[in-house]
């Protein structure tokens, strides 16, 4: 596949999944150029400026999920990689019963000794399941008719992981629970309405589903797989250090980096991907194209419905890809006190979700094109591990607000500051005065997303990772196993499996495959 041109491959957009593909690309011997729309690399897993000296992560504000063997392939340590210190997970409670999630263990005032006992046994439970996950997430997943040997070979992999890595009642048990709703399950497990709650956030957090909605078990242990090999961290300097991490790995490899480049589109010669033009007019030109944007604006805008059998492009343009979650960023004069939380513990990830009735009730508006009355909210105040965020005795306070449904019925023009009042008098309710600290605020709703990030629908994984699109359904039939069809155009982004979140992985695998059929595999 690689000819004698001075560009052996194109990757569209400098986020850490194109950048992750590139580096792999590079260090096996392809000349890469990386164009990236915006001015700087990292996409949503970046660090931007919201006010005069107040710094914040873009859209991602945890680091969660980075995969140990994407950075080992990749040296980040070297270039420069620091995922700061683990953070736990907060559930707030109005009365000061908050609770503590770690990894293993829960703990707090109104927490009963038999659902802290439950919580480890749960937890230790459904991450073996998500520990079996692991040969189906870091690889190319198989093909649904016409297998070839690595197709079978994963398929085997997984198959031995469930009957034998779970044993056979584990494994009748994710068999029982993996395709209903987290809802049900978590009712059989605890009876605390807290702790319920906090789990099922992370379910449900960043998709259009509320608790009760089908496959949320199956969104939670995607989420769960990350945690199996990297904990929740806040790095210091914001997201963008992990970027800037990437980018270094990337320059060392020989990757070139133009940033300021849009690609307006594709070009295509006798149904092959053979280079990009940008918005400017400019050409370039490569044996292969690796698109790091997803898969709307990849086969609709930048390709062409002409270039696409009508069917594939109908599928591709049906894919449920509108965003559900707001970003609010805010820069406090002072830091603000919840009752019964130290200065450590307001450095952690607070959530705001009483009981799961309250969570459910806040989808309930989405589905309607209503933000949330009461909306779900995550909440990170970085400054306090970092003071460089934001002036000295300032803060910063980043929060992740769900629902805020993309296609808002009366539009976002009025509603946006509406919506933003409400998230702070949530927060209000647990951290009194809070409004009379904030000396700056900004509101990305889906819309802004879709707009300062080039995501179509302004969703946080490129689209819904419900059971039909996921795994050999990502994004669609068709078009799952990182090469497309179009020859010489390849996704590697979080459109391909294994989705979103910050694991490199759709990255790494969509160069593997890459490199399996430039050597004929």
């Amino acid at each position: 596949m690689i000819s004698s041109s001075t560009i052996n491959a194109i990757v569209i957009g400098a986020g850490h999944n194109g950048l992750v593909c590139a580096t792999y690309l590079a260090k096996a011997g392809y000349r890469v150029q990386v164009l990236e729309a915006r001015d700087s690399v990292g996409g949503g897993a970046s660090t931007s400026n919201f006010a005069e000296g107040y710094q914040v992560s873009g859209l991602a504000h945890v680091l969660h999920s980075l995969h140990p063997t994407v950075c080992k392939d990749l040296n980040l340590d070297a270039a420069g990689l620091q995922k700061g210190t683990a953070i736990d997970t907060i559930a707030l409670d109005l009365g000061g019963a908050h609770l503590t999630l770690d990894t293993d263990s829960a703990s707090g005032a109104g927490l009963s000794h038999r659902d802290a006992e439950a919580y480890t046994a749960f937890k230790r439970e459904f991450r073996s399941y998500a520990k079996a996950l692991e040969p189906m997430m870091m690889a190319r997943p198989p093909r649904l008719k016409d297998m070839d040997f690595q197709d079978k070979m994963t398929l085997a992999k997984l198959g031995w992981k469930l009957r034998f890595g779970l044993g056979a009642q584990s494994m009748r048990d994710f068999l029982r629970v993996g395709g209903i709703n987290i809802y049900d399950v978590l009712n059989e497990e605890f009876s605390n309405p807290l702790l319920k709650a906090a789990i099922a956030v992370d379910a449900v957090m960043g998709h259009h589903m509320g608790p009760r909605t089908p496959t949320t078990v199956l969104t939670y242990l995607q989420r769960l797989w990350g945690e199996t090999h990297s904990a929740n961290s806040l790095p210091p300097g914001g997201m963008g250090q992990l970027s800037r991490a990437l980018e270094n790995a990337a320059r060392e490899a020989g990757v070139l980096i133009l940033t300021d480049a849009k690609v307006d589109k594709i070009l295509i010669q006798e149904g092959r991907a053979c280079g990009v033009q940008l918005e400017s007019g400019e050409e370039h030109k490569a044996d292969v194209v690796v698109s790091n944007a997803d898969a709307k604006t990849t086969f609709l805008d930048l390709a062409g419905t002409s270039e696409l059998d009508a069917m594939f492009a109908k599928r591709i343009h049906t894919t449920r890809t509108n965003g559900n979650v707001a970003k609010l960023h805010l820069g406090l004069n002072a830091l603000p006190t919840i009752t019964g939380l130290t200065e450590l513990q307001m450095g952690q990830r607070l959530l705001i979700a009483p009981d799961m009735r309250y969570v459910e009730h806040a989808f309930n508006h989405a589905k309607y094109g209503e933000f949330s009355e009461h909306p779900i909210l995550e909440i990170t105040i970085p400054s306090i591990a970092d003071p460089t965020l934001a002036p000295e005795g300032h803060h910063v306070m980043s929060i992740s607000a769900s629902f805020a449904p993309y296609s808002l019925k009366k539009g976002w023009d009025e509603a946006r500051s509406i919506f933003t009042d409400k998230i702070i008098a949530a927060i209000e309710r647990y951290a009194p005065g809070l409004s009379n600290a904030i000396v700056a605020r900004e509101l990305l709703t889906p819309l802004d997303i879709e707009t300062q990030y080039h995501v179509k629908g302004g969703h946080w994984h490129h689209g819904e990772l419900t059971i039909d699109q996921s795994f050999m359904m990502r994004p669609i039939h068709g078009t799952a196993q990182y090469n497309t069809p179009i020859d010489g155009l390849f996704l590697c982004g979080a459109s391909a499996h294994p989705g979103g979140g910050i694991s490199g992985v759709p990255g790494r695998n969509a160069a593997q495959r890459i490199l399996a059929m430039d050597g004929g595999t």
